[in-house]
């Protein structure tokens, strides 16, 4: 079913329901993995993705389609992620690196990664980038989102988005590169 189509059925109030659960058939499964690349553990990938669903059903009537549906609802989840994140930083007084050795040692124990040596090292030199970096990353080179779609969701420029693009990309390549060596990083001694 198409957007426009959902959107429609939602302003009936005898079909906002059938429409809503639609709507959620339609994009759950790309939300929740939009929002597990960033805070890496189930659990909390489960309860954003539904914290993110709870606000499109109270803000949808409201939404003005000056952008796809998509691109809202991918912003309202970025959102969700970036504030879970900084939550949890100042909840627990965790400085950057703190969170990501935490998110790493959730990423290890992820069966899914859990098995494949290159994609946990690429997993690890991704969780090493700034949140807004890695965010960029993800939607670029996993989903291979435009630019300009990008730049709707984050409300940053396409210029910008480049830039974070392609420092994100160098910074993992060092990593990867480096990450090799022990002298390079000792405490992934294993």
């Amino acid at each position: 079913m198409e957007d426009h189509e959902i959107l429609a059925k939602f302003q009936v109030p005898a079909s906002r329901n059938l429409a809503f659960n639609q709507l959620v058939r339609k994009y759950q499964q790309r939300v929740y993995w939009h929002v597990r690349k960033m805070v890496i553990d189930h659990d909390d990938a489960d309860d954003l993705t539904q914290d993110v669903f709870v606000k499109v059903w109270k803000n949808l009537e409201n939404f003005r389609q000056d952008a796809q549906l998509f691109t809202w609802i991918y912003r309202i989840a970025t959102n969700e992620c970036l504030s879970f994140l900084q939550s949890k930083r100042r909840k627990f007084f965790l400085p950057l690196n703190d969170v990501g050795a935490e998110l790493a040692a959730k990423l290890e124990a992820d069966p899914a990664v859990a098995g494949d040596a290159i994609e946990l090292k690429l997993q690890r030199a991704i969780l090493r980038l700034p949140d807004k970096q890695r965010l960029v990353f993800n939607l670029r080179y996993y989903d291979e989102m435009p630019y300009e779609q990008m730049a709707e969701i984050t409300g940053t420029s396409v210029g910008a988005l480049k830039a974070s693009y392609h420092h994100a990309v160098r910074k993992i390549e060092e990593y990867v590169t480096n990450a090799d060596t022990p002298a390079a990083n000792p405490d992934e001694a294993d």
